[in-house]
């Protein structure tokens, strides 16, 4: 069975956790679907790339995580989640994937 990549996982994490909190208007629960998905990436972060990747890839998910909140307010929910999503799927291919 093939492996998901961690920066698919990440990018998941970010996006659906924020669509399930908006849509649902519970907010423990997009939290619950961020916070399953990056214990999903950060497994196949360490996986791939050991420990000390796995810690800078899951700190960076959660500077995302934090970040997009006071970014959301100068340009918008959306756009600052996705933002971050990239930025986190962009390292995570670049740190753990990239061949």
């Amino acid at each position: 069975m093939a492996r998901v990549p961690g920066s698919v996982l990440a990018t998941a994490g970010l996006l659906g956790g924020y669509a399930v909190a908006r849509w649902t208007g519970k907010r423990p629960l997009g939290g619950a679907v961020l916070g399953a998905a990056g214990i999903a990436a950060g497994r196949e972060w360490h996986r791939r790339s050991g420990l000390p990747a796995a810690a800078g890839l899951g700190a960076l998910y959660l500077a995302g995580f934090a970040g997009a909140h006071p970014l959301a307010r100068k340009i918008g929910a959306w756009p600052a989640v996705c933002g971050a999503a990239g930025v986190v799927a962009a390292t995570s291919w670049a740190v753990a994937e990239r061949g």
